[in-house]
């Protein structure tokens, strides 16, 4: 099951921290990955197992600052896949889009999440002690840690 479909499936039971979770671990990486089976190759191989020289990878992590490339021989200098690496620059700047766009999507989602538990405390009378800190009588404006 992807994690979009995690995310999913926990929306519908109700499970709405553990859909934030996945969907906050999955929006802070970005991995891309362009790669090229060589022709000898009879195996039917994921991306995670091809071979070093035959692809090209792009890992960013937006929360950590890190950015992590590999580039296979057979894509610099005279290589025959050298035309590729303009499309995987490509890939990587309009994934670092979607991944910036997700991330604001989120951001609004986490703050309607917040205005309704503030609501809902209010209305229902809860206990302060009950409340996630970020929503707690006093701490509304606060960003939670």
């Amino acid at each position: 099951m992807t994690s979009s479909d995690d995310f999913k499936e926990q929306l519908k039971i109700g499970n709405i921290g553990d859909a934030l979770k996945i969907a906050l671990s999955e929006a802070i990486e970005l991995k891309i990955t362009t790669w090229v089976s060589p022709e000898d190759e009879t195996r039917t191989s994921p991306i995670d197992e091809s071979l070093p020289g035959y692809r090209m990878k792009t890992r960013i992590n937006i929360l950590d600052g890190d950015i992590e490339n590999e580039v296979g021989s057979l894509f610099v200098g005279d290589g025959p896949y050298t035309e590729l690496r303009k499309f995987h620059l490509q890939q990587v700047e309009d994934g670092h889009a979607i991944l910036q766009q997700n991330l604001e999507s989120l951001k609004q989602l986490f703050t309607i999440l917040l205005g309704s538990l503030k609501q809902l405390s209010q209305s229902t009378s809860l206990p302060a002690s009950s409340l996630p800190k970020a929503i707690a009588p006093g701490k509304a404006s606060q960003t939670p840690p």
